[in-house]
C-alpha cells in the first residue's frame, strides 16, 4: 500500500510534463479558434487550460503530501492529494462545463452566429492535440502504482481523448457544411468534464470521510500478525486511510497468560514491523492481552 519513492519521483516528473502539454496545448487550440470560428476548439483551449490549472494544483498538493508527520498532523499530509482532487471536481470542472453548456445552447438556439473558416486547420489542430496529449497519457500508464494525483490526471487524460475524438468528428462535419455538429462537440465536451468533476467528487469525499480498507485486506494484515511468534489471537481489528496509499490499523492481540510484559512488548514490536514490511501498514497500534482461553 505504501508508495516507493521512485515511483513517487515518476509520478512527479510525468505530472509536471503534463502541465508543459496543457499549456502548449491551449496556446494553439486558442490560436485555431481565432482562426477558424470553431467553437468546439474554443471549448477544448478552456479545456486545457483549466487542466492546467489542476495539474499545477494537484502537483502542488502532491509535494505536499509528502511532508513528514508533525505536531499537527500525527499521521502526515497524505489527504492532500484527495483535498486537491475534491477542489478540482468542485470548482475548476463544475464551472467549466456550466460555462461550455451555456455556450453551446446559446449557438444553437441562433443567440450567436459564426463563420467559419480555414476548417482543414481546425482538423490539423486536433489530430495534433489527440497526439500530443496521447504522450503524458502513455506515460502515466506505465506506472503500476498510481496515487489518486496521478489517477486524476490519468482520468483527466483519456477524458481529454474521447472529447477531442467528439471535436475531430464534429470537425468532420463542418466541413461536409454540418454547421449544428459544432455546439454538439462542445456539448459532449463539457458532459465529459462534468462527469469527471462527479467521479473525482465521489471517489475522494469517501476517503476524507474515512474509508476503511476492504474485507480481504484486513484478512490478510490478520494473518501476518498470526505469523508472529506468540501471537494466539487477532481481533477488534480496525483500519482506515489516512492518504491514498497510507493506513492507520489498531488490532488487540492475545499471547499466552503469564507472559512477561517485556515478552509481551518485543512480540507487539514485532507484529508492527511485519505489517509494515509486509502489509504496508505505514501506521499500526498493536495492543497486548492475555488470551482468553
Amino acid at each position: 500500500m505504501n508508495v516507493n519513492p521512485p515511483a513517487s519521483r515518476g509520478e512527479l516528473r510525468m505530472l509536471q510534463f503534463a502541465i508543459a502539454v496543457y499549456v502548449f496545448m491551449f496556446a494553439i487550440k486558442l490560436v485555431a479558434y481565432f482562426l477558424t470560428g470553431v467553437l468546439a476548439l474554443l471549448a477544448e483551449s478552456v479545456h486545457s487550460l483549466t487542466d492546467l490549472f489542476i495539474a499545477t494544483f494537484i502537483v502542488l498538493a502532491f509535494v505536499y503530501s509528502r511532508k513528514s508527520a508533525d505536531e499537527g498532523h500525527h499521521y502526515g499530509h497524505a489527504r492532500a492529494e484527495n483535498i486537491a482532487a475534491l477542489i478540482a471536481a468542485t470548482l475548476f470542472i463544475s464551472f467549466t462545463s456550466v460555462q461550455l453548456y451555456q455556450e453551446a445552447f446559446n449557438q444553437l438556439v441562433g443567440q450567436i452566429s459564426t463563420t467559419y473558416q480555414h476548417l482543414p486547420l481546425a482538423l490539423g489542430i486536433v489530430v495534433l492535440s489527440m497526439v500530443v496529449e496521447s504522450t503524458p497519457l502513455i506515460g502515466l500508464l506505465r506506472h503500476t502504482y498510481r496515487g489518486p494525483a496521478a489517477t486524476a490526471q490519468l482520468t483527466d487524460l483519456v477524458n481529454d481523448e474521447f472529447a477531442l475524438v467528439a471535436v475531430l468528428i464534429g470537425t468532420v462535419f463542418l466541413i461536409r457544411g454540418q454547421p449544428v455538429a459544432d455546439p454538439i462537440a462542445v456539448i459532449i465536451v463539457a458532459t465529459i468534464i462534468a462527469a469527471r468533476g462527479a467521479v473525482l467528487l465521489l471517489q475522494n469525499a469517501s476517503y476524507l470521510l474515512g474509508r476503511s480498507p476492504d474485507a480481504a485486506y484486513l484478512t490478510r494484515i490478520a494473518q501476518i500478525a498470526q505469523t508472529v511468534d506468540g501471537v494466539r489471537e487477532v481481533h477488534e481489528l480496525r483500519g482506515e486511510y489516512i492518504g491514498p496509499s497510507m493506513v492507520h490499523l489498531e488490532m488487540h492481540v492475545a499471547v499466552a497468560r503469564g507472559t512477561p510484559i517485556e515478552d509481551a512488548d518485543q512480540i507487539a514490536d514485532e507484529v508492527e514491523r511485519r505489517l509494515a514490511t509486509e502489509g504496508g501498514c505505514e501506521y499500526c497500534t498493536v495492543h497486548v492481552e492475555p488470551d482468553r482461553a
